[in-house]
């Protein structure tokens, strides 16, 4: 799921999570042949949904109901396959996995969700024991951590999508279900790795569900859909779509990948976002909007009817100023969430600077565009003046990919933490310029002076984030 897991932190004497890229040994097979497009986000998502087109997909489904894509190409199935497999997790588990964090093990018993979790390192014999005699399903969480395919695939489509891209394998054994039927608060997209799994879907309880939560059978009617996904398919239902699966008889076992995506991302969450900006901006230029409150309205009135038509009018005043569109829209804690936590460019070696360093004489363009915003923020450092503000280029270039979905460290605490530049408010438009042309002359830079022109693109050149061509 792309809502980040709280995980305990590990003390400084336990052994810390490293994974390790994938290697080539001689005598091991060639590479499959993908039969996805990695010539861009959305060349990778229309591939992803193929034969489906998708601009059919997002005016037919997206937000409204379920799509199965049954795949006959073998080679499909062959690549999908490739992605993970039940014997992956031998090696996986010689990484430091840990219960909970790294890997859940689940099975449903009379509709309940039993957990069969051991503590501390996962040891691959006691997973195989928990498989097999148990009849567990053995979730293991964000595999892109691991896999390059997964995070070049996932990495691509949080540019396609915006937000963050989560996933998670599950491998169930022959005749057993891992977990009860549920909705999540994610849209979902599952791609059948290994066997077949049989899946029931419900109508939603909560359309478009902003949480998780586990559905009573009486409560859930009859399936709307009864699907058998094979190697190859492909499975999508939206937020808030009730759903069980279960590995059939006659199948060893199964394992699928979950790709979910769009957590808090509706336009209630942007609203939370915009407003106190928006409301703080306008307090500035409107005066009634400056007025005291009624007394004692803090003390039990305040859904007096009185209040709620002032309330409601000055919203409405800030609307019909925002339609003029003299009030900025500015997003700002989603944007920090979304560019701190995603993953990393997929790269083979290390990002660093591209180049010759940048001149006056030079004409620029902006390096992984998808992987940066502007944001105009208070600044962080504190002064006893006005609340001074300035601008934002945040990056997710250095983010960890190991990391990556993984809840670690205080929220908080990384938003404090600039994962870029700041520049003077004066500054906004040249990068708003950059941002939005593909090649821009130095020196036709909207600043004042030569100096600041030059300061600007040796400073995003420094950051690997501008190329002189």
């Amino acid at each position: 799921m792309p809502k980040k897991s709280k995980v305990k932190r590990q003390s400084s004497e336990e052994e810390q999570l490293a994974p390790k890229q994938s290697r080539v040994e001689p005598g091991d097979p060639p590479a499959l042949l993908s039969p996805l497009s990695f010539h861009g986000p959305a060349d990778l998502f229309s591939s992803l949904l193929q034969p489906l087109n998708s601009d059919t997909f997002f005016r037919e489904f997206w937000e409204k109901k379920p799509l199965h894509l049954q795949r006959s190409d073998p080679s499909i199935a062959a690549y999908y396959k490739s992605l993970f497999q039940l014997s992956d997790l031998q090696a996986l588990c010689s990484e430091g996995l840990q219960y909970y964090s790294d890997v859940n093990v689940v099975r449903c018993i009379n509709g309940q969700k039993k957990d069969l979790n051991k503590e501390g390192r996962v040891k691959h014999s006691v997973l195989n024991k928990s498989l097999l005699q148990n009849k567990a399903t053995i979730q293991f969480h964000q595999p892109q951590r691991f896999k390059d395919e997964l995070w070049k695939i996932q990495e691509n489509l949080e540019c396609f999508f915006g937000t963050l891209v989560g996933s998670n394998v599950y491998m169930t054994p022959e005749d057993s279900q891992g977990l009860p039927a549920h909705y999540d608060d994610v849209e979902v997209f599952i791609l059948q790795l290994e066997g077949q799994k049989h899946w029931r879907l419900y109508s939603p309880t909560v359309a478009l569900a902003t949480e998780y939560s586990v559905e009573s059978e009486d409560r859930i009617g009859s399936p709307t859909h009864d699907i058998t996904l094979k190697e190859g398919d492909l499975l999508y239902f939206p937020r808030g779509t009730i759903h069980q699966a279960s590995t059939p008889s006659g199948v060893h076992h199964s394992t699928h990948l979950t790709l979910s995506t769009y957590q808090r991302m509706s336009w209630g969450d942007l609203l939370l976002d915009v407003l106190p900006s928006m409301l703080s901006e306008s307090s500035r230029t409107d005066v009634s909007l400056r007025e005291g409150m009624p007394q004692r309205i803090l003390l039990g009135n305040g859904g007096s009817e009185d209040t709620c038509r002032r309330l409601a009018a000055h919203l409405r005043s800030v609307a019909d100023v925002m339609e003029t569109g003299k009030l900025e829209v500015r997003c700002t804690h989603l944007k920090r969430d979304f560019i701190t936590n995603r993953l990393p460019p997929y790269s083979e070696q290390q990002i660093a600077p591209s180049g010759r360093i940048p001149a006056l004489e030079d004409v620029v363009c902006l390096r992984f565009k998808e992987h940066m915003v502007i944001t105009v923020e208070p600044s962080q450092q504190r002064t006893e003046e006005a609340t001074e503000q300035v601008v934002f280029v945040l990056h997710s270039l250095k983010n960890q990919r190991e990391s990556h979905m993984m809840g670690e460290g205080d929220e908080e605490e990384d938003r404090d933490i600039s994962r870029g530049l700041q520049f003077p408010l004066s500054h906004l438009q040249a990068l708003q310029q950059l941002q939005k042309e593909e090649q821009v002359p130095v020196v036709q830079l909207q600043l004042h002076s030569q100096e600041e022109k030059l300061s600007l693109v040796l400073a995003l050149w420094s950051e690997c984030l501008l190329v002189a061509l």
